[in-house]
């Protein structure tokens, strides 16, 4: 860090600032990857800044990295402070004028504002930081999602535009600051073998799947003005999508590949209605909150197209969904199937469908390519093989941050990279209308399954990756 930084974490006594964030906060200024820092927390809670150190220090133990004591606690327990939002716009103007004082020069004070509120409230804390003059050498993080068509997207940014640059906003997406979802990037170009297959010559489809074993207990009321898609397929699946699709960049800064990810969202076929299953599981419509006749989806699969030389012909599915069988966050490349196969029936040849590349987004990334081999012994006999690596097995599994951690280390860097930009978002909701105008009805599903029986239509004659026709390999089974 080139400047000591205060952070103001607004929705400060919320569940995520609870789990995630403020656990990372405590992993980087231990990591001495943000040593010089003070951090505001604000919310409704009308609490005094004791109140919330036990609070920050019960989650730290509760969800964050081994045992909380008191000499550990000491140095970043001492650098929290906390205002109630009720004291206002110049109270806290006040307390972070303070905090950058005690950091020296106030000149030399970076401030990053992390928006852990709801969509609605978002708007009123940009405009209070705007009241408060506290824009200036600051960089403010925007929580999903970004509206809920275009016109809202648009307003939105333009909301945000007035009081702050555009270089200023960081719309987060943990997904992108997952280790595996930043090792497709390492994957593709840094080694000769793949980046020369990733095309429509040699890729027959791509699935993104994301099922959930959770229900909506806890989030009915979010859940009922947003569903699945504008919860998950804008936001996260389509920006895994991009990585996976996009041309390699000039390099690997924040713009160049912000340029290639908005350019495969600018290649995007609008969705068509027709190639998307929308589900509700059985009970949901049960909860309070939720109306009688609800259209809220918890589940959707649709069938993404880029109309560019790369991927032309190959189709990309993208799935997710609330108490579904399994939770798992992959990402599968079917490669295409040889032209002919000279094997003899009975060999087994084809039968356990293509060849995969499995890139697991899960918080231990893992990676896995399957692939057809002579089972050993007389005759000849295939069977599916597989070769799998996983961060477990490297030298550096001990530095893995967690993905709010990483992209919390970005945005005060001021590294973008990770990060969605307005006119992106704005594209996708654009791609989006035709979709929204024409939504397909709910179909019902029952809770522990795979979703709508519609989602085999939706992907014939290919079949959904997910369940796995094999287990992950155990790294602590040993010879293997």
């Amino acid at each position: 860090m080139d400047h000591p930084n205060v952070v103001v974490l607004f929705g400060a006594t919320g569940d995520l600032a609870q789990r995630k964030l403020l656990p990372g906060l405590l992993h980087l200024f231990e990591a001495k990857l943000m040593p010089d820092v003070r951090v505001i927390g604000t919310s409704l809670e009308e609490i005094d800044r004791d109140a919330f150190e036990r609070l920050a220090r019960a989650a730290c133990e509760e969800f964050g990295e081994g045992d909380i004591t008191d000499d550990r606690w000491r140095e970043f327990g001492s650098r929290l402070r906390y205002i109630p939002t009720s004291h206002g716009a110049q109270a806290l103007a006040r307390l972070v004028g303070e905090c950058e004082a005690e950091l020296g020069d106030p000149a030399d004070v970076r401030r990053l504002h992390y928006l852990s509120v709801p969509p609605r409230a978002a708007r009123d804390v940009i405009r209070e930081l705007g009241e408060a003059g506290l824009v200036d050498r600051s960089r403010v993080i925007m929580e999903k999602p970004f509206g809920t068509d275009l016109a809202s997207a648009q307003a939105l940014n333009a909301e945000v535009h007035a009081v702050f640059d555009e270089d200023q906003v960081f719309r987060i997406d943990h997904f992108l600051g997952k280790e595996a979802a930043q090792n497709i990037l390492a994957f593709r170009f840094a080694n000769g073998l793949f980046e020369p297959i990733w095309n429509r010559n040699f890729i027959d489809h791509v699935q993104i799947d994301v099922p959930e074993t959770l229900g909506l207990e806890n989030r009915i009321a979010f859940y009922e003005g947003t569903g699945a898609f504008r919860d998950m397929v804008v936001t996260h699946l389509m920006q895994v999508l991009a990585f996976m699709a996009m041309e390699p960049p000039t390099s690997l800064e924040p713009g160049p590949i912000g340029e290639e990810k908005l350019k495969v969202f600018r290649s995007m076929r609008p969705l068509d209605p027709t190639q998307v299953v929308r589900g509700q599981y059985a009970g949901y419509r049960d909860a309070d909150q939720v109306a009688d006749d609800s259209d809220t989806e918890t589940f959707i699969a649709l069938k993404v197209e880029i109309d560019n030389w790369r991927w032309a012909g190959v189709p990309f599915y993208l799935r997710t969904g609330k108490k579904l069988a399994e939770g798992a966050r992959i990402i599968s490349i079917a490669f295409k199937e040889p032209p002919l196969t000279m094997f003899p029936d009975g060999s087994n040849a084809g039968t356990a469908g293509p060849d995969h590349l499995t890139f697991d987004l899960a918080d231990h990334s893992r990676i896995s390519l399957s692939f057809y081999g002579k089972r050993p012994g007389p005759g000849m006999k295939l069977e599916k093989l597989s070769m799998q690596f996983a961060t477990v097995d490297t030298s550096g599994r001990y530095a893995v941050l967690e993905a709010y951690e990483r992209l919390i280390h970005d945005a005060i860097r001021g590294d973008r990279t990770l990060f969605t930009s307005a006119e992106g978002v704005e594209t996708l909701w654009a791609k989006s209308e035709q979709m929204l105008r024409a939504t397909p009805p709910v179909r019902s599903y029952q809770p522990g399954s795979w979703g709508p029986n519609a989602i085999h239509q939706l992907i014939a004659p290919r079949a959904w990756r997910l369940p796995f026709e094999r287990a992950w390999r155990d790294p602590n089974a040993g010879g293997q």
